[in-house]
């Protein structure tokens, strides 16, 4: 191929143009990322090779987004004084535990980690409940699809990812019948998460009286320059009395269906009494934030069992980092034993700190993570944390069967928490997510036991895993690596 001077001018026009784009992108980086890992990660990509690197900045390179963030908070705080639950209404919870008594589960977990949590969430701790473990696909659709179907005055539906196969037209189905039947239906999904959502799939929800609505961080329209601050919960609540939280999505392979990724291993919860009200008090709130307008909810007065639990909330536009310190603080509690399950594993420095003070404490450190890819790069800068930790001492098992999906937290012998949360940086800074944490030794046993089955389907690493790598894929890691702040 010849060159004739003209076309050695463009290119070098073209290159120098990239690189100046590059070095603006670079210092609008430094001004605008939330840490400075992040700023570190972009501003060196940007410089260094500016001609991949400046279109994936449009979509992601935007983690500290002031005029939203200012916005949400506004609203939070005027929902949660105009519009919380009435459970909500004590003199100071963290008075009411110091009066606990010898073997009860506040004074179990220690009164400053309570108090910490509930702080944190900004959501009180809360007893008379009742938490029921759905492992995998067909127990969590079948238990979400049976109570819906029950529904007899309002029915709230939050998915991240919401497909148009055959799981997903069986719930809109589901929801069109129940609209008919006089029921209110409330459907809110993520606009980026169901980007592949067709227009007749919603529409059809619209004309059937299903109140349907992306979650979007501008209200006007999509910007799809702006995948960052994605709301990552899955809640499902029906006439206030029961809700599901977890880790599924609706989409066939949740269910299994992906070939390459099947068997998919996931966890979900079905919740009864008085927290059902601050798992739909958190979908209020983005609801609000997408319609300007709250949906009539009630809530629930039953009380069916003496579980304690504690829903955490967190997102972007939390005064704190609640996701992380989340984590760093249920580490930090654990006496004898922290499992955790988690598809990424991408710590930030906290909780990598925490993890290591565990292990120094003589506490039972494991970490369960998949064996599959869903994600090349996350999975390359997962493999490198994985081996950082293990020289740290910290357990790292890979389940073998198909793609690890749980989000589940297990301290010691009393508590457990399970959600949509990962352990990587865009559930700490930048996704809306949503945990419960259960205080109670018998779900925390039934947890256990859940887990131990998956780490007898799951393998050890050793050193191995890392230093038999190739040379090439090795540094294929530490470069995955560099990216770990905004993956």
């Amino acid at each position: 191929m010849h060159f004739e001077w003209q076309d050695w001018l463009h290119l070098g026009t073209f290159v120098i143009l990239a690189h100046l784009l590059g070095a603006a992108a670079a210092c609008h980086a430094v001004l605008n990322t939330r840490t400075s890992q992040g700023a570190v990660a972009w501003a060196v990509s940007l410089v260094a090779m500016p001609y991949f690197t400046l279109i994936p900045y449009l979509f992601l390179g935007r983690s500290k987004f002031a005029g939203y963030i200012d916005a949400r908070r506004l609203e939070n705080e005027i929902l949660r004084k105009s519009a919380h639950p009435t459970e909500w209404n004590f003199p100071d919870e963290a008075a009411r535990l110091r009066g606990a008594a010898a073997g009860d589960p506040a004074e179990y977990l220690g009164h400053p980690t309570i108090r910490a949590l509930t702080r944190l969430s900004g959501m009180p701790f809360l007893r008379g409940n009742s938490v029921r473990v759905l492992i995998n696909g067909d127990a969590t659709f079948d238990a979400i699809f049976k109570a819906i179907d029950a529904a007899k005055v309002y029915v709230i539906v939050q998915f991240f990812i919401v497909r148009d196969d055959e799981l997903g037209r069986k719930l809109k189905d589901l929801l069109l019948k129940k609209a008919q039947q006089g029921v209110r239906v409330y459907f809110l999904y993520d606009s980026i998460g169901s980007f592949d959502l067709p227009k007749r799939y919603v529409n059809s929800l619209r004309a059937g009286g299903v109140q349907t609505h992306p979650f979007a961080t501008k209200r006007k329209f999509v910007n799809r320059f702006q995948i960052n601050f994605r709301n990552h919960r899955k809640i499902v609540v029906v006439d206030g009395e029961c809700a599901f939280v977890g880790g599924h999505n609706v989409g066939v392979e949740y269910l299994g269906a992906n070939p390459r990724l099947s068997p998919w291993r996931d966890t979900h919860i079905e919740v009864r009494g008085p927290a059902v009200a601050s798992i739909q008090f958190v979908f209020i709130e983005d609801w609000y934030w997408a319609t300007q307008r709250i949906p009539e909810v009630e809530a629930s007065k039953t009380s069916t069992d003496d579980m304690s639990c504690l829903v955490l909330a967190s997102g972007p536009a939390d005064h704190q980092e609640t996701c992380s310190l989340f984590f760093v603080e249920a580490i930090n509690a654990a006496r004898f034993r922290i499992w955790i399950t988690t598809p990424y594993l991408i710590p930030d420095e906290a909780v990598f700190s925490a993890l290591r003070l565990a292990v120094l404490r003589g506490v039972d450190v494991r970490i369960l993570i998949p064996s599959r890819r869903d994600h090349r790069v996350v999975f390359a800068a997962s493999k490198l944390y994985a081996y950082d930790a293990l020289l740290a001492g910290v357990k790292i098992f890979r389940y073998r069967p198909g793609f690890l999906h749980q989000k589940v937290v297990l301290v010691d012998d009393m508590s457990a928490a399970i959600g949509s949360a990962n352990l990587d940086n865009r559930s700490f800074r930048l996704n809306f997510e949503i945990m419960v944490l259960t205080v109670d030794r018998g779900f925390a046993s039934e947890v256990e036991k859940m887990l131990l089955d998956d780490f007898a389907q799951s393998w050890e690493i050793s050193r191995d895993d890392y230093l038999g790598a190739p040379a090439w894929r090795r540094m294929a890691m530490h470069v995955a690596r560099l990216f770990s702040p905004i993956l």
